[in-house]
């Protein structure tokens, strides 16, 4: 009489944009909701996504991500004409649509999608304020980072 679980996936992120880490500073970081079809929702629960390119543009009031690159599924695209970049409306308060585009309206500044993910049955997108970086803050941040790691490996051998 034990009825089965369900197994729930270890985790509920969908993609994530590594490049946006590397190639800027971010900043200022919210969740966004996401307009989406139902076949790229089909497509997103095989994590059929990318998100390298992708950016948040505001115009009329209104913030789109584009260049965000979801594949259709081949049993979706026979019946339903599929167009894999095309812009998608965020979901996002008034007040919080306003002081982005001001920020962005500023000198050097950008919006991106770092991150798309499952919170309930929804696909939520986490939306930075970015800054670019030069060729030498990005030597810095590796050095940096292999550092860290450096330092995890000398804890490690220490502590034994």
């Amino acid at each position: 009489m034990n009825a089965k679980k369900k197994a729930k996936p270890s985790s509920s992120t969908i993609a994530l944009n590594k490049k946006a880490k590397h190639d800027y500073f971010l900043e200022d970081k919210t969740e966004a909701g996401l307009e989406l079809l139902g076949w790229e929702v089909k497509s997103l629960r095989q994590g059929k996504v990318q998100l390298l390119d992708s950016f948040v543009e505001f115009h009329r009031g209104e913030a789109w991500l584009h260049g965000a690159l979801i594949t259709p599924l081949h049993q979706a695209s026979t019946h339903v004409v599929a167009a894999p970049r095309r812009e998608r409306k965020l979901l996002l308060h008034k007040r919080e649509i306003e002081r982005y585009m001001q920020k962005v309206q500023a000198k050097g500044y950008t919006c991106v999608c770092t991150a798309l993910y499952w919170k309930g049955p929804y696909v939520k997108a986490e939306i930075a304020l970015a800054k670019g970086k030069q060729s030498h803050d990005k030597r810095n941040s590796a050095k940096d980072r292999d550092w860290a790691k450096q330092k995890e490996r000398i804890m490690k051998h220490n502590v034994r």
